[in-house]
């Protein structure tokens, strides 16, 4: 088990349905990282953008994507995350997927879509919780929307780490601001947000703001809010989940129920 996990984070402009051009720029950009890094997150839909145009662009698990995912983790000897456009038995999702260092994977479908968006006539919402266990961490990976729903992310799997890649649109960031703080307090656990920057083609603004917050709510990243495209780094202790969780445990207060899907 690590007692430290160290995450790049890549807050990155994405170039509308051109997964060709966002491999080739992601490729690029971590290329840059240092070698001592556990986990690197790339935004949601980082080969596309936040596109309702699944015909056009989606790939299977088999595609180039996923492979370039896998090739990618193998060569930095980390594990890489991001959400795609996958098509899986003539429906689309928007999925998750995280590539190990020996090129196995484990996957998330969204399961929040947005209805604003009219995600929800596209796509298919996944319906299980999924942790992931790397190096002694258990994380659970989340997408974007899922971040308003605060039943779907409630820590009663004692996980450390919860993941959400994103596009969520400048008009609207406060709120992503506030709710990934609130998610860390309530759960106990750190909270990483990765978002874009840039415009999409259909003109929609959005400005970053990746975050990553401790256990008590505090910002750990040097330097917040960045609205830049850059490639944020840091490091996460096991030690300071543990002796906060211990000096209050406010988790063991918490309502049980469980989550009935209809």
């Amino acid at each position: 088990m690590n007692q430290y996990l160290r995450l790049a984070l890549i807050q990155a402009h994405l170039s509308w349905e051109n997964p060709i051009q966002n491999r080739a720029a992601f490729a690029q950009k971590i290329s840059t990282i240092e070698d001592q890094v556990d986990l690197i997150v790339l935004p949601e839909m980082f080969t596309t953008g936040f596109t309702m145009n699944a015909a056009d662009v989606a790939e299977s698990m088999d595609g180039e994507t996923v492979k370039w995912l896998q090739g990618m983790a193998t060569q930095k000897k980390c594990a890489i995350t991001g959400s795609i456009i996958i098509v899986e038995d003539d429906r689309y999702y928007n999925r998750f997927v995280f590539a190990f260092p020996d090129g196995k994977l484990q996957t998330y479908d969204k399961h929040q879509l947005f209805t604003l968006a009219k995600e929800n006539e596209v796509f298919t919402a996944g319906s299980e919780e999924v942790i992931i266990s790397y190096k002694g961490w258990r994380i659970k990976p989340q997408i974007c929307y899922d971040l308003r729903f605060p039943v779907w992310a409630r820590n009663t799997s004692d996980y450390d780490l919860l993941l959400y890649v994103a596009s969520w649109p400048k008009p609207r960031i406060n709120a992503w601001d506030a709710l990934l703080k609130a998610r860390a307090i309530e759960n106990m656990c750190y909270c990483a947000g990765v978002n874009r920057v840039g415009l999409d083609g259909k003109g929609y603004e959005y400005n970053g703001h990746t975050a990553v917050y401790d256990v008590l709510g505090h910002s750990i990243l040097e330097e917040n809010p960045v609205e830049k495209e850059t490639i944020l780094y840091v490091n996460l202790d096991k030690v300071h989940i543990e002796t906060t969780r211990k000096k209050l445990p406010f988790l063991e207060d918490a309502d049980r129920f469980q989550i009935i899907q209809e």
